[in-house]
């Protein structure tokens, strides 16, 4: 098999003012990752000073003359930028550039996600955005076209499939959101049989390459794929995990966060992203040697509130704490609802589950109940707001021992039969 031609690769942002230079060599570095990630190697970083964007180009004539040299003296291919861009933005740059091929942002994270998508399902997400995104950027350029498939910004539906459905873009989208649906309805099942089971549900977030596939693996052995790459897992995984109370709990791994993750994406992973929002408990991984661990962690909040998940319990886990220089005087620590562990050393683990177990029965209490059959309904009601353990059909009605909070306690108070 042919190894992967690494495409030479010029970033671009632009900063306002000097005092956003700061925040644009930031965004340039997390750029760089994005990029070595979907097999590119950047020669040249250009940082644009400028108030407002030009509408033609974004950066200006002088500074499009700029980059084309250096693309000439560096053998650059590829110029990518780390903002959206409009498809004329895209076509002038393209021109002015004479040989390079330009993309933003957006594209690179859908060609990583393309890069990444393992199952049927992640493909047909990745290619619902993709399509969605990138369709109107390409329709009608025979160059763009012609590129498809040879590098950087180019995997995903390929030639053949977008020039079959150019004329028909919009039915090819309708088709995969039908599918996805489908999937969406499996998925829905699936998530119903466990809520009947009675086993809660907690759910790995955070920003990504922040170590969750690495804390999935060292609490459940469960060989999801962990590298030291942006999105390396795209596709959930669910596995049994047994807390030291004896309890058993669903944990999920999930796609990583990013900022400004592309809206197509958020829409197109909507029903995996779910996981979140029918999570008991969540837990916010990030890695504590990160300078920018405070940024990923409000972008991660962020996008939970966007998920409509930001009123869940979180557990804030901070990994890689034993690369803190203070780590053998502080050693493993939580402060209210922070633990400090190293996945990869599997240090503060027991501290974690620990501290998993107490979330979740903070305030619940388990109760037995007896539920007439002329409230059939609220049997259906309490699987949604409890923790249902054992249900049996007697001749008075339905009699439930479950584990309720107060909240649902006080709902469900008339039916105890203790």
């Amino acid at each position: 098999m042919e190894a992967e031609t690494i495409q030479k690769t010029i970033i671009v942002t632009i900063a306002k003012s000097q005092r956003d230079m700061s925040d644009a060599e930031t965004g340039l570095d997390e750029l760089t990752r994005l990029v070595e990630t979907a097999g590119g190697e950047v020669v040249a970083r250009v940082i644009q000073l400028k108030t407002a964007m030009d509408p033609r180009t974004c950066i200006g004539a002088g500074k499009v003359h700029e980059i084309k040299e250096l693309g000439t003296n560096l053998s650059a291919e590829l110029v990518v930028f780390d903002f959206e861009l409009t498809p004329s933005q895209i076509r002038n740059l393209e021109d002015d550039f004479d040989g390079m091929e330009v993309i933003d942002r957006t594209i690179l994270i859908l060609d990583i996600f393309a890069k990444h998508a393992v199952t049927g399902e992640g493909k047909l997400q990745v290619e619902l955005a993709q399509l969605k995104y990138t369709v109107p950027r390409l329709v009608g350029r025979g160059k763009a076209l012609s590129r498809l498939g040879g590098g950087i910004g180019t995997r995903g539906p390929g030639e053949s499939q977008l020039e079959s459905d150019r004329r028909h873009v919009h039915e090819r989208i309708c088709a995969l959101e039908r599918q996805l649906k489908e999937l969406e309805s499996t998925r829905k099942t699936m998530r119903a049989a466990r809520d009947r089971s009675g086993i809660r549900k907690v759910a790995l977030v955070g920003y990504t390459n922040a170590g969750k596939s690495t804390l999935m693996n060292a609490l459940t052995d469960a060989g999801v794929l962990a590298e030291n790459k942006l999105f390396a897992t795209l596709d959930p995984t669910t596995r049994r995990l047994t807390l030291q109370n004896g309890e058993e709990v669903l944990i999920t791994d999930t796609v990583g966060f990013i900022r400004n993750l592309p809206h197509h994406l958020v829409h197109a992973f909507r029903s995996t992203l779910d996981e979140v929002v029918y999570a008991d408990i969540i837990l916010l991984v990030s890695d504590v040697t990160d300078p920018e661990t405070d940024t990923h962690i409000a972008v991660t909040e962020e996008l939970l509130g966007e998920l409509g998940a930001s009123d869940k319990p979180i557990l804030y886990v901070y990994n890689q704490c034993d690369k803190l220089s203070d780590f053998p005087k502080t050693g493993l620590r939580k402060e209210n609802n922070q633990i400090y562990i190293s996945a990869e050393k599997k240090f503060g683990l027991n501290l974690l589950l620990e501290s998993l177990a107490q979330v979740l029965d903070d305030g619940k209490e388990r109760h037995a109940l007896l539920i007439p059959y002329d409230s059939l309904s609220k049997v259906s009601a309490l699987h949604d707001d409890a923790t249902v353990e054992e249900e049996i059909y007697s001749e008075e009605g339905v009699r439930i021992t479950a584990t309720l909070d107060k909240k649902s306690a006080g709902k469900y108070a008339e039916y105890f039969a203790e």
